[in-house]
C-alpha cells in the first residue's frame, strides 16, 4: 500500500495545483483532495511538505501530517480485521461522502472481489445486488433501514417475479429457495463488508439467530454408478472432438477421487513426479500427492505436446496470457466448465443416463462408489477436506446400507 501527498498535475486557472492524498495499491489509485492549492514551487515533492516560501506552511503541513497519519491508521485497522485492503478500501473509509448507502458499499465489495481474484463469488452476487436494487426501484438505502420485514419482502418479489428455465422442459418455473438463500447471503456479505470497514455497525444487521436466519438446502448428491462409468469410458467418440475431451476431463478428475474442475483444468506436466501427481486443491490449498492410476495415464499420454503454453497438460487455459491473474482464469474456467458441461449432457444421452453429468458429478461418483468401503480418514485425504466432519457429512450422502437393512427389517418380512 502506498500512500502519499502529491500535487494534481492539472493546473488552475491562478497557476496553483490542489494538494491530494493519494493511495496506492496493485496499480491502483484513489485520490483525495486536501481541499488546498498551492503554487509548485511552494512544494517540497520529495519531502512531502509545503515549503516556508509558501505564508502558511506551518498550518498546512501539520494538516498534511495528519492525513497520512490517519490513512495509514485506516489502513493498519482494516488489515486488523482482516478485510482486504484496496485503495478504494481506504479512501472510502477516509472520505466516504455518498459513499455510506448500501449499493455504495455493495460497489466497493464487489470491486474488492475482484481485485482478489474471486471471480466466481463476483459474477454470482453482482446479479443479486443489481435485483435488489432492482426492488428498490433503483434508490439507494441506508444500512439500518433494512429490516427484516423489508428482507421478507425481497424474498417474496424474488419468488413472484424471478423465473428460471427448466432445461428438460424448456419451460419457465419459479425460482428456488436455494437461488433465494443465496440473495439474502450476497446482501448480508454486503453487510458484513461494512462493519469490517467501519461503514455500519453489527447492531443494524437483519441477520441472525433472532432475525433472518440463513439455512443452505440441502442439496442431492448423486454420482453414476459403476456400470454407468464403465458405458462412459467404452463410448466410441471421434478423437479430437469436443465431446470426447469433455469425456476425458470428467474420467481423470474421476480417477483422481474426484479433483474439482478448477484444479484439473490448472493441472501442469511438472505436477507429475515419480508415477505420482503432486497438487495443492485451489479452494483451501490442501496439498498432497497420488498415484498415477493407468486408466489416467493412458488418457494423459494423449495431451503430450512439444512446449505447452504454461507447461499446462490440457490447453483449454492456454489462451490465456497471465496465469496469475487469479481473476482472469477463473472467469475462463467459468466458461470453459460451462461448454464442457453443455458436451456432457449430450455423452449422457448417447449412454442412456438419465442423471445429469457434469463435472461435478465426477467428485460425487467417487463418493457413491467408494461409499463405507473406505475408511473416512482415508477419503479426508482424498478429497483434501480440511476436516474429517466435512468428509463424514458429505459421504453420508452415499452411505445407505443401515437405512436399507432398518427399511428391509420392518417391510421385509
Amino acid at each position: 500500500m502506498g500512500i502519499k501527498i502529491v500535487l494534481r498535475k492539472r493546473e488552475n486557472a491562478d497557476g496553483t495545483r490542489p494538494l491530494i492524498l493519494q493511495v496506492s495499491k496493485n496499480n491502483k489509485t484513489s485520490t483525495i483532495h486536501l481541499g488546498y492549492n498551492i503554487l509548485e514551487k511552494d512544494w517540497d515533492a520529495e519531502g512531502q511538505r509545503v515549503r516556508k516560501s509558501h505564508g502558511n506552511s506551518t498550518r498546512l503541513n501539520n494538516l498534511i501530517l495528519k492525513k497520512l497519519s490517519d490513512a495509514n491508521q485506516t489502513s493498519l485497522d482494516l488489515e486488523i480485521n482482516n478485510v482486504f485492503v484496496s485503495s478504494k478500501a481506504v479512501k472510502q473509509k477516509l472520505k466516504p461522502t455518498g459513499g455510506s448507502g448500501f449499493f455504495d458499499q455493495a460497489e466497493l465489495y464487489l470491486e474488492n472481489l475482484k481485485e482478489l481474484g474471486k471471480h466466481n463469488q463476483y459474477s454470482a452476487n453482482k446479479p443479486r445486488i443489481r435485483r435488489f436494487k432492482e426492488f428498490l426501484k433503483d434508490d439507494d438505502i441506508a444500512f439500518a433501514d433494512i429490516t427484516v420485514p423489508l428482507l421478507e419482502r425481497f424474498k417474496i418479489y424474488l419468488k413472484k417475479n424471478r423465473k428460471r428455465t427448466d432445461t428438460k422442459t424448456n419451460s419457465e418455473k419459479p425460482i428456488t429457495d436455494r437461488t433465494v438463500i443465496n440473495h439474502l447471503a450476497a446482501i448480508r456479505s454486503v453487510f458484513g463488508f461494512a462493519v469490517k470497514t467501519g461503514m455500519t455497525e453489527k447492531r443494524f444487521s437483519p441477520f441472525g439467530s433472532d432475525k433472518i436466519t440463513i439455512r443452505f438446502p440441502q442439496s442431492l448428491k448423486i454420482g453414476l454408478t459403476a456400470e454407468e462409468v464403465k458405458r462412459l469410458e467404452e463410448l466410441e467418440l471421434p478423437k479430437d472432438s469436443t465431446p470426447h475431451h469433455a469425456r476425458n476431463l470428467w474420467l481423470v478428475s474421476f480417477y483422481f477421487a474426484g479433483m474439482r474442475v478448477s484444479d484439473l483444468l490448472r493441472l501442469k506436466w511438472s505436477d507429475f513426479q515419480n508415477d505420482r501427481l503432486y497438487y495443492a486443491m485451489g479452494k483451501n490449498d490442501k496439498a498432497g500427492s497420488l498415484k498415477i492410476p493407468q486408466k489416467a495415464l493412458d488418457i494423459l499420454n494423449t495431451y503430450k505436446r512439444e512446449k505447452p503454453q504454461h507447461d499446462l497438460v490440457f490447453p483449454d487455459l492456454e489462451i490465456l496470457h497471465d496465469m496469475n491473474n487469479a481473476f482472469e482464469v477463473q472467469k475462463r474456467i467459468a466458461s470453459v466448465v460451462r461448454k464442457i458441461d453443455e458436451n456432457l449432457f449430450k455423452v449422457a444421452k448417447q449412454v442412456d443416463i438419465d442423471k445429469p453429468l457434469t463435472m461435478h458429478i465426477a467428485r460425487h461418483t467417487f463418493g457413491n462408489l467408494s461409499g463405507d468401503k473406505i475408511p473416512i480418514q482415508m477419503l479426508q485425504k482424498l478429497y483434501r477436506h480440511s476436516s474429517v466432519t466435512t468428509t463424514i457429512s458429505y459421504q453420508a450422502n452415499f452411505i445407505h446400507k443401515d437405512a436399507d437393512d432398518a427399511l428391509d427389517a420392518v417391510v421385509g418380512f
